[in-house]
């Protein structure tokens, strides 16, 4: 029987979000309703409601989400009831060409739920990156549901979903950030400030986050960077090299998604070393780069979308580090909130108050 329940729903662009009743129907064949614990405020949610993704209004916002099963339909096998799960985007088919050959992150034709959700007045409801988690229960098809151990809390948890995920990913699976690797990230908000995790995670012996707002690059510091650069006042590409022996970062991480930065990354990086963009440009953005520093500087030039992860290889694994002590996710939840409190959560993400703010439930 299909619930009501309350979700934070954008009718329109840029205008408020508000808590509304949604109904969420039982689970079919392939799907799952998932009891929201706790779900993280992302730069995604602010994009939809920007109608920078998609003008497929109402979206139900929220995706950074982790949970427990309610229930599950026909042919469920990954997980079951009472399973506490950590959400993903990224529920891969298994069938495309990238599966076939052994690249299940790289997935091609990875799906969501086949029933919608509606509102009162059955308005289908456009969910956030296929899986609304900004409401007390979301439907997602099983593959997006990521069982891990329930020790975890539900706040750290959930942001492996999105941010923190395509930051430790960009270091760790992208870049392929290694023991003495030099690492820069330009951009030190969420996802930057994962990245610096990350590289640390993989031994990298000297990590040089960059920014303008010197309370990131405080925190950066504290969670794993060994130099810090104030991009406001100092040449970044000048100060990465200076930090670098004179050669440039071994791999360097742009967190921003902007040309200008994309190009201290570019030049930053020594000969033959690794670019990797996570930072999301808008689609009116170009690059201009000379084609002949692309040939003779070498090396690689990658993007990197949500971390080259693979959920059920990498969240499980991320959050054993995390109960041991080795992976400090609660460092990301700068406050917890309700539903009620996204709007406002908005704008102190924008003015960069906070890393996350996590919607409790």
């Amino acid at each position: 029987m299909a619930q009501e329940v309350r979700g934070v729903v954008s009718r329109e662009k840029d205008a408020p979000v508000a808590v509304e009743t949604i109904v969420v129907p039982d689970p079919g064949p392939g799907e799952a309703v998932v009891r929201v614990q706790a779900c993280g405020v992302c730069h995604t949610d602010l994009h939809y409601k920007q109608g920078g993704i998609s003008d497929t209004y109402p979206f139900l916002l929220g995706h950074e989400a982790a949970g427990v099963v309610e229930s599950v339909g026909a042919g469920v096998t990954e997980v079951e009831p009472g399973d506490f799960v950590v959400l993903n985007w990224r529920a891969v088919c298994g069938q495309c060409r990238a599966c076939r050959r052994g690249r299940p992150w790289y997935c091609f034709d990875t799906h969501n739920a086949a029933q919608p959700m509606t509102l009162a007045d059955g308005t289908p409801l456009s969910p956030a990156l296929g899986i609304g988690a900004f409401a007390e229960k979301t439907l997602v098809a099983a593959g997006q549901c990521t069982k891990v151990d329930r020790r975890a809390a539900p706040a750290a948890a959930g942001l492996l979903g999105c941010g923190v995920m395509a930051g430790l990913g960009a270091a760790l699976n992208t870049g392929g950030v290694g023991r003495g690797d030099t690492v820069a990230v330009i951009g030190c908000g969420g996802v930057g400030t994962a990245a610096v995790m990350g590289a640390r995670l993989a031994g990298a012996a000297r990590i040089i986050a960059v920014d303008i707002d010197q309370r990131k690059l405080d925190t950066a510091a504290r969670l794993g960077a060994t130099h810090t650069v104030d991009s406001r006042a100092t040449d970044p590409v000048a100060a990465i090299q200076e930090l670098t022996g004179g050669f440039g970062a071994d791999v360097v991480i742009e967190a921003v998604g902007r040309p200008e930065t994309y190009r201290q990354a570019f030049y930053a990086r020594d000969l033959a070393g690794t670019v990797v963009l996570v930072g999301v440009p808008t689609p009116d953005m170009t690059l201009e780069l000379p084609l002949l520093d692309v040939f003779g500087r070498g090396g690689a030039l990658k993007s990197s979308w949500y971390g080259d992860c693979l959920p059920s290889r990498d969240f499980p694994m991320l959050i054993d580090l995390y109960l041991q002590d080795r992976l400090d996710l609660d460092a990301f939840v700068s406050e917890t909130i309700a539903l009620d409190e996204v709007e406002a959560a908005f704008e102190r993400m924008h003015h960069g108050d906070v890393l996350r703010s996590v919607v409790l439930l």
